[in-house]
């Protein structure tokens, strides 16, 4: 039988990490046999006006070398958690921040890293996102070697005027070639964000936009309503522009019917795919399953352990540099707490919930059972057979129904 190789950094059978430096996560136990894979890259060129995420500048010549040392210490230290030879992993996903401006060596390294690990499971969608303009054809075969199959291409607009106003790098004539160079480098599964209620963005540019794109043949597209989230520089000083509520819920609606008469499936909230091309990641999400998370400022989800690894990129590598993992925010979920999210989460989906999670949650507050009758008498909600969810009216003020559910 051939040997296994062993990444350097991961410790050899029977030489793991002391169980204190893995707390929390050597106290909890996975509930299911799989579990999704999110890593963290934070490194951004320039950081977008409305971007509340947590990223870094590339400021010192060896910051990504640093960082990537640090990431293979975490991976190292999962290895060594008692329920790792156990568990399997479905999906990958390396957000950010742009993992694009990751070389597809390094790239090809976390993903090694990953599968010494853990189990990968045969066919895992293993999902990049990308930037526009650091989306080369090059890269992007060097991607697919290491074994990525799902792209995830950062759009936003395809008007050069609001995309500078956001801060991106890109315009639409690079946006239109990094997609065409992720088909050239042999994807078939790629995905494209974009985003609306952008100000400055009238009705006739966003349906501009969406034609575009969808002629592209996507198979699959995400788009998201601005939100001023805390820690973006919008939220902070403010935007002017914005269009009005009336205008936004037109934007929505432009994209639902565009999106269903080029046969999408609008799946989720935001999310709209072509049959079979689900983001399998995100469902993890949405189904409020579990999943683990590498990198600063990554939250994974384990057991009833909601964790949260040290944003700033000099404590994520402190904590690691002495043998520990990064986690610095943790919370134990209860079962009222589990109910609420797998109905709120669950409810964003199409496929909505099982009709027996809301009778449990109305059992338990009855005040809420008329405001839900109210939902299904003006068709925010309906109900088939045992199952439970909102319509495309109801998406749209989702928000506010899931207010009253919490």
């Amino acid at each position: 039988m051939a040997s296994r190789q062993v990444h350097p950094l991961i410790p050899a059978a029977g030489v793991g990490p002391a169980p204190a430096a893995l707390a929390p996560l050597a106290d909890v136990r996975p509930t299911a046999p799989s579990l999704g894979f999110y890593v963290h890259v934070p490194f951004c060129e320039r950081r977008c006006h409305y971007c509340s995420f947590n990223t870094a500048a590339i400021e010192a010549h060896d910051a990504v070398e640093r960082f990537l040392e640090a990431l293979h210490r975490e991976l190292a230290l999962l290895a060594g958690l008692p329920w790792a030879p156990a568990t399997t992993i479905a999906t990958i996903f390396l957000g950010g921040g742009t993992p694009s401006l990751l070389p597809p060596a390094d790239l090809a390294g976390i993903l090694d890293a990953v599968r010494d690990a853990f189990a990968v499971a045969p066919g895992a969608e293993i999902t990049v996102e990308c930037n526009p303009e650091s989306a080369s054809r090059e890269r992007l075969e060097g991607y697919r070697a290491a074994g990525v199959n799902r792209v995830s291409l950062g759009v936003q607009s395809l008007d050069d005027a609001l995309l500078d106003r956001l801060g991106r790098l890109h315009d639409a004539r690079r946006a239109r070639a990094a997609f065409e160079a992720a088909r050239e480098a042999g994807h078939d599964n790629v995905s494209v964000d974009l985003m609306y209620g952008l100000p400055g963005q009238d009705a006739a540019t966003w349906a501009r936009t969406v034609d575009e794109v969808l002629r592209w043949r996507p198979d699959h597209l995400s788009a998201y309503g601005l939100t001023l989230d805390a820690g973006s520089a919008w939220a902070g000083g403010g935007v002017d522009g914005l269009p009005p509520e009336d205008v936004v819920v037109e934007q929505y609606w432009t994209l639902a019917r565009a999106a269903a008469a080029a046969g999408l499936e609008h799946y989720e909230i935001s999310n709209y795919a072509r049959p079979g091309r689900r983001a399998r990641h995100n469902e993890i999400y949405w189904r409020a399953a579990e999943y683990l998370a590498a990198g600063p400022g990554a939250c994974g989800f384990v057991g009833d352990l909601r964790y949260g690894n040290a944003r700033a990129l000099p404590r994520y590598r402190a904590v690691l540099e002495a043998g520990r993992l990064p986690v610095e925010a943790q919370e134990r979920l209860d079962a009222r707490q589990r109910l609420g999210e797998r109905l709120i989460l669950g409810l964003r989906t199409s496929d909505g919930v099982a009709a027996s999670w809301l009778d449990e949650r109305l059992a338990a507050e009855p005040a809420l059972a008329g405001r839900v009758a109210s939902w299904e008498q003006e068709g925010l909600l309906r109900r088939a057979g045992d199952r439970v969810g909102l319509t495309e009216a109801g998406f749209l003020v989702s928000d506010a129904l899931f207010v009253e559910l919490l």
